[in-house]
């Protein structure tokens, strides 16, 4: 079938099936390999790509000729779903690491020692907290969900420099709240962190 994009996604509208499958067929790869660049894994990129191609189906009469190539449309759609979906994971994976600060035991027995251990916990959660959101994110991704830093750079989409940029700023600012809110409590340092 050699039907131009529009002339698919005119039958498409008017419930030919058999228009959107060569659709699909034809711009697969491409949504494939948009979404795999985010997520890096094959089965992620397979379920991400059919969510693509669901939404995009659902959201057929938004889509106008005028706005530019079919295609193109497409691949925008498959980068806010993959961005949409790292920032869902990105802040679970951060609700988990605060739930896993806590769950850490404490190094000493005794309700003291679990308060001491609280407290670091929380003056941990604020200062990330605090942080301006993009010294945040790569701290999060890199210091407490061990993600490379070329891994970060693809999926924030940023240069390599400025995620090591950012890391080091990140953690030269979570240090001097840190010690801030600690200096009027030095029995936290001294317990250990």
């Amino acid at each position: 079938m050699n039907d131009s994009d529009s002339q698919l996604l005119a039958r498409c509208r008017a419930g030919d099936q058999a228009a959107w499958q060569v659709l699909v067929s034809r711009h697969a790869r491409r949504v494939y390999g948009v979404v795999y660049r985010f997520t890096g894994r094959v089965d992620e990129a397979e379920d991400l790509t059919q969510e693509v191609f669901i939404k995009v189906f659902q959201n057929l009469e938004r889509y106008r000729i005028e706005e530019g190539a079919f295609g193109a449309w497409l691949g925008t759609v498959a980068r806010h779903q993959a961005i949409d979906r790292y920032r869902r994971r990105r802040d679970e994976r951060f609700r988990e690491d605060e739930s896993t600060l806590e769950s850490l035991p404490s190094r000493e027995a005794g309700p003291l020692a679990e308060l001491e251990r609280d407290e670091r916990v929380r003056l941990v959660q604020s200062g990330l907290k605090a942080l301006p959101r993009d010294l945040r994110a790569v701290l999060v991704l890199c210091d407490l969900q061990g993600v490379s830093y070329e891994q970060a750079a693809q999926m924030l989409e940023v240069p390599l420099g400025t995620v090591k940029s950012r890391l080091n700023r990140g953690r030269l600012e979570l240090a001097k709240r840190l010690m801030r809110r600690v200096e009027a409590r030095p029995q936290l340092l001294a317990r250990g962190a």
